[in-house]
Formats: structure tokens, C-alpha cells, sequence
């Protein structure tokens, strides 16, 4: 295979759908372990959660938990998309199944900024 068609193969939708899903999967398993981490000062430290949960406030958080919920809902779109074309038995393209992954976690993600601002 010729380095062109190489890069026409990796600029085509799905694969970049395939991207985002892999990377956000991977995104959330690094955030996950963190994430616990700040549930059980709840239980062993009230006193420092008060003093992590005033940080939250900052913008650049806020701008932070936008992405991870745009990174959440992408994994989740991406793989409800993966199962239609698994057990449905009709399946319809697989492009437009992307975009409207994509477009959903988008709407998604402005959601939650709209509320969080």
C-alpha cells in the first residue's frame, strides 16, 4: 500500500470515529482511577473534599468536566453505535451512524457547559 493511500485510509470518517472512541475509552480509564481517588476523601478526609470541591469552582474545571463529558458521551454514542451494527439486522451507514454519535456527544457536552456557566 502506497503512503497516499495510507493517509486516505486514516482521514476517512470511520476510522477517525474508531479514533475518538479508542482515545476517549482511554481518556476515561485514566481519569477513573482520580476520580475514586476524590470519592474517598469523602469517606476518609471530609475536610480536604471541602477544600478539593472549592477548586471546582474554577473556570478552567468547568471547562475541564465539559470535555470529560463530551469524552463520556462519545464513548458511550461510540459504542451503542458499535452494537447497532452488530445486532441489528438492518444496519444502516455506518457514516451517518458517526456523525450522529458525534453530533449527539456535541449536543450533549453544550448541554452540560450551557448549565454548568
Amino acid at each position: 500500500m502506497t503512503r497516499t493511500a495510507d493517509i486516505k485510509l486514516r482521514a476517512h470518517p470511520l476510522w477517525l470515529a474508531y479514533i475518538l472512541h479508542r482515545l476517549s475509552g482511554l481518556a476515561l480509564a485514566v481519569f477513573l482511577p482520580f476520580h475514586f481517588w476524590v470519592l474517598s476523601l469523602a469517606v476518609t478526609r471530609p475536610d480536604q473534599l471541602d477544600g478539593f470541591l472549592t477548586l471546582t469552582e474554577a473556570h478552567v474545571v468547568k471547562l475541564a468536566e465539559v470535555g470529560l463529558v463530551f469524552l463520556l458521551a462519545v464513548h458511550m454514542f461510540g459504542g451503542l453505535r458499535l452494537m447497532a451494527l452488530e445486532w441489528l439486522p438492518w444496519t444502516p451507514s455506518q457514516k451517518s451512524l458517526a456523525a450522529g454519535a458525534t453530533a449527539a456527544s456535541f449536543l450533549i457536552a453544550c448541554l452540560f457547559f450551557l448549565k454548568a456557566i
